[in-house]
């Protein structure tokens, strides 16, 4: 098996923050299939893992439903799991799959509906005659989600109902009620901010009143926006009240999680897609006061906000990436499980001229095309099994070429390394192929899963375990760093990426 020049890494750990004290400190981290509870320790480590499913409803073909009831009971019950294990904790972290939309009234503390997932397509159409207003609405984020449940539930808007994300609804349950609020790392992907305002810095952090009165949004509704790391409530609903200290949206906190706290850090996340950020520092990226998205298919982020000040970053985004792998699993059958892939991949050298473009539900950045189809191309009657694994985990890597480059034009930042992280980040295959494509070295995060760490330790510089960035992201030091030892593949790569662009043109041509 190809392992190139691998470099193994040991963190400078802690034990103790200045005051003398361990740190313990709880972390909620609420995904889309997952409710996890954790435990991060001083020296980084995370331990007391909890875990429980909380797998969506998918009602019609596009329509993805979570229960926010069964959210509320996964998310007390792995916060008392874990501190039946540690006994007391000295802060909480929450982090959160972004977008995911819910109402409750305010007065039983009951749902309204369903939750509506950020996959949840049923609001699309909407967006797209939006556009014709001049709103440029995407149908992942919560703006138009919130309208469709006050509609569905509330269509004379007389209840008196709160909408949230996902942490909001965990620090309402966690607060007993008293807590209604959320991060900017959330709130600006929410497509609710005057986004282009802030960015321009002709705004400061307030809900959009014009979006609000077009969608007939009553102020009550909205959560107050707090810092995404600093004391912002307490968790009463746990033993001792423990002080909530950190809310961050799941990217934002893999990209602290992997000590990305400098302008030109950067992370990617490996997961059934894929998401790589840049830490761009102080200032908002160049593009976001004249348009939503970059020139090269990136979106301006919030990373977080603390003691007032505002880290920017940029995202772009891979619609497929795990999922290639699920196929070679679920559809295809020639692997029994994802983790053998870096085993047969590593039966053969290299892939040859076979390459496979990952593109199930169209490609995002840097080029948005919604028609966009998968392709594996270049195969002869001796391409074997080893071969098309290969390719296929090549083809993921080459994605992640091109989401660094989109970012790196739309962040004006060079980046030199890049920390990985999720699941994928386990295949030593898939990161030289990385490493390759990029031509650059691939730093493997220590924490496969990076966003509880990240949320820990926003929660811990809050409560002075860490004073400052710095001194937090030591603990974040990778345990691997992987060197380019092999040809980037990027000319032969973009030939057949262009053969698998605008497959349906009428799905080529929707632009959110």
């Amino acid at each position: 098996m190809t392992t190139g020049l691998l470099t193994k890494v040991h963190p400078n750990r802690q034990s103790t923050h200045a005051g003398g004290q361990a740190v313990s400190i709880l972390v909620i981290d609420i995904g889309s299939s997952a409710v996890r509870g954790s435990v991060v320790r001083p020296d980084g480590a995370v331990h007391a893992r909890r875990h429980v499913g909380t797998s969506p409803d998918r009602p019609m073909p596009g329509l993805v439903e979570l229960d926010g009831t069964a959210l509320a009971k996964a998310v007390m019950e792995v916060a008392r799991s874990c501190l039946d294990e540690v006994h007391q904790v000295t802060a909480v972290g929450v982090t959160n799959q972004r977008g995911t939309t819910i109402v409750w009234d305010a007065d039983s503390g009951e749902p309204v509906g369903p939750a509506l997932s950020w996959q949840d397509l049923r609001t699309a159409g909407t967006c797209l005659e939006l556009q014709a207003e001049g709103l440029r609405l995407a149908p992942n984020e919560s703006a138009t989600k919130l309208a469709w449940l006050l509609d569905t539930y509330d269509p004379d808007r007389s209840r008196n109902l709160r909408f949230g994300t996902l942490d909001t609804w965990a620090t309402w349950v966690l607060t007993d009620g008293q807590a209604h609020i959320t991060d900017p790392s959330n709130a600006a992907v929410s497509g609710l901010l005057p986004t282009e305002d802030v960015l321009a810095g002709r705004s400061a952090l307030v809900w959009d009143q014009s979006r609000l009165e077009r969608f007939r949004v009553p102020e009550r509704c909205m959560p107050t926006l707090v810092p995404s790391s600093g004391p912002v409530a307490e968790a009463t609903a746990l033993p001792g009240s423990p002080p909530i200290c950190s809310l961050v949206g799941d990217q934002q906190a893999s990209l602290m999680g992997q000590g990305c706290v400098h302008p030109g850090d950067a992370k990617a996340t490996f997961g059934t897609g894929a998401f790589l950020d840049v830490n761009i520092g102080a200032s908002p990226p160049p593009f976001g006061a004249v348009s939503k998205s970059g020139p090269n298919g990136c979106f301006p982020i919030i990373a977080w906000e603390r003691e007032g000040a505002l880290t920017w970053g940029v995202e772009a985004i891979m619609l497929s990436a795990g999922t290639a792998v699920s196929w070679l699993v679920d559809d295809l059958g020639i692997l029994a499980s994802p983790a053998e892939s870096a085993d047969v991949a590593g039966q053969c050298g290299d892939a040859g001229d076979v390459f496979f473009v990952p593109a199930f539900i169209g490609l995002g950045t840097p080029n948005w095309d919604f028609g966009a189809r998968s392709l594996l191309i270049g195969m002869t009657s001796g391409t074997g099994r080893a071969e098309v694994v290969r390719a296929v985990l090549r083809g993921v890597a080459q994605r992640g070429a091109d989401l660094l480059e989109a970012a790196e034009a739309d962040a004006g930042q060079t980046v030199s390394r890049l920390r990985v992280d999720g699941g994928m980040s386990a295949n030593p295959v898939f990161v030289q192929e990385l490493a390759d494509g990029c031509q650059r070295p691939v730093e493997i995060a220590a924490e496969l899963e990076a966003t509880s760490l990240g949320a820990g330790l926003l929660a811990g510089l809050a409560a002075g375990h860490w004073s400052t960035f710095e001194e937090a992201a030591a603990v974040a030091a990778p345990r691997a760093i992987v060197e380019p030892a092999g040809e980037d593949h990027r000319l032969r790569w973009k030939e057949a990426l262009a053969r698998a662009e605008r497959w349906i043109p009428e799905l080529s041509a929707l632009s959110f």
